[in-house]
């Protein structure tokens, strides 16, 4: 069987540009959750490798390497276990394939290692950029956090950390919560505290 996994941060981010060459033959497995979770603790990176496991795979298409990850370990150690398991894994954005006549294409952990320290680098710009914005916003007395006086309600509130609550529901501990979703410890107890009420 042929699948195709696909990644995005948040719930109304679109996913059509890593469906562009989607085919009806193929088994879709969908990921809300942020690229800082290890693939194998993602609900469907779960449900993918337990496919793979049971030899149901022989190839994943993804659209980019960041799609696996934005840690460089991780992605590896990902498709290290695709390739042990003989799955041939196809990169669309650079028309890459790990797997050649059933054997390993060294150009690809090349190419996919590189790609992968990218988005990795990527991601600690972006985070790093926003905590320089949020400073000189602040600075300039531009930024103030929400509005004093208005309130989130726990379902809106809930909606934005779906990954945490997918964490805690594995029985992931707090600060383990907190690291792999990104987020503050406080951050974590709180959405505990309101999705266990």
């Amino acid at each position: 069987m042929k699948a195709r996994y696909v990644r995005i941060s948040t719930p109304n981010q679109n996913k059509e540009r890593q469906l562009v060459n989607n085919y009806p033959n193929e088994k879709l497995y969908i990921d809300v959750c942020s690229g800082a979770i290890p693939f194998n603790k993602r609900e469907q990176g779960v449900q993918l490798l337990k496919s793979v496991e049971f030899a149901e795979i022989e190839n994943i298409s993804v659209h980019a390497v960041d799609r696996l990850g934005r840690n460089l370990l991780d992605i590896l150690t990902t498709l290290k276990y695709l390739d042990d398991h003989k799955v041939s894994v196809k990169i669309d954005s650079l028309g890459l394939e790990s797997r050649i006549k059933n054997k390993p294409n060294p150009a690809f952990k090349l190419i996919t290692t590189v790609m992968g320290q990218i988005g990795e680098m990527e991601r600690e710009t972006m985070l790093e950029r926003q905590k320089e914005g949020i400073a000189i916003a602040k600075a300039k007395g531009v930024y103030k956090g929400r509005v004093r006086g208005s309130k989130q309600s726990d379902k809106e509130f809930l909606s934005n950390y779906t990954s945490v609550i997918k964490e805690l529901n594995a029985g992931m501990s707090l600060r383990k919560t907190s690291k792999l979703c990104d987020v503050s410890l406080g951050t974590v107890q709180k959405v505990k505290r309101i999705f266990s009420a």
